[in-house]
């Protein structure tokens, strides 16, 4: 497994994971342009604020000819542990550890869903979610990558949240809504939510239309302290 997450403590609105929170600041206030930035050698750009990080989304028309979900291969165990990547986001996100057995059966745990807030102590109530859904990922660009690109995509656990665990009910309501269309219920998690999804799409040099940018911005504006963070995917 390659991912590792931060839980969010003493910061109920953003994860961790995704932004940082920060005490106010005159920095806060300051003109998107001005917002730090960091780059590593590795490519990995952080500190940046939301609303200077959507500026850097490509827009695009977007497309879903061709589109078959099938055209994702979901859920490999890539590092041959016995735990396939719906497991791995499970055990990695569990607000109480649940038991793991032979083959990777998981018993017990609990979890916090953050699309709608629920407490969860049941695996099966749980979907992982593409943040960025595949179909909007083929919409924006993945109509062109190789199967290989695409299943890198759908099992992404190098990344902290391109991924979630999240209700079945709420991941159904989304369905492949982009955010024009759909915003998480609980409105704490919406610039954790918005965060995620342009980190993602930056991540994936996916492009966005113009609807969908209009409402991250929105969002954006609400969420002065958050900073995001993206590695390029290889």
């Amino acid at each position: 497994m390659f991912r590792t997450r931060l839980v969010a403590v003493a910061c109920p609105v953003l994860l961790l994971s995704a932004v940082a929170c920060t005490p106010a600041t005159p920095h806060d206030d300051a003109k998107p342009s001005d917002a730090p930035t960091e780059t590593s050698p590795e490519g990995t750009i952080g500190k940046v604020s939301l609303t200077e990080v959507i500026g850097r989304l490509k827009v695009a028309r977007e497309s879903r000819a061709g589109y078959e979900r099938d055209k994702f291969r979901l859920w490999v165990d890539a590092d041959n542990d016995g735990c396939d990547t719906r497991k791995e986001v499970l055990l990695d996100e569990a607000v109480v550890k649940p038991r793991q057995g032979k083959n990777c059966r998981l018993t017990g745990g609990k979890w916090r869903s953050a699309y709608d807030g629920k407490m969860l102590t049941n695996a099966r109530q749980l979907d992982i979610d593409h943040v960025v859904p595949l179909a909007e990922a083929w919409d924006s660009g993945a109509s062109k990558w190789t199967a290989e690109r695409r299943e890198h995509y759908a099992n992404d656990l190098d990344a902290e949240r391109s991924l979630i665990a999240v209700s079945l009910g709420s991941n159904r309501s989304k369905g492949d809504k982009d955010p024009a269309e759909w915003m998480p219920p609980a409105r704490d998690d919406t610039c954790a939510y918005a965060t995620d999804w342009v980190a993602t799409k930056l991540r994936w040099k996916l492009t966005a239309d113009r609807a969908e940018v209009k409402t991250l911005r929105t969002a954006a504006g609400g969420c002065k302290n958050a900073r995001v963070t993206f590695q390029p995917a290889a």
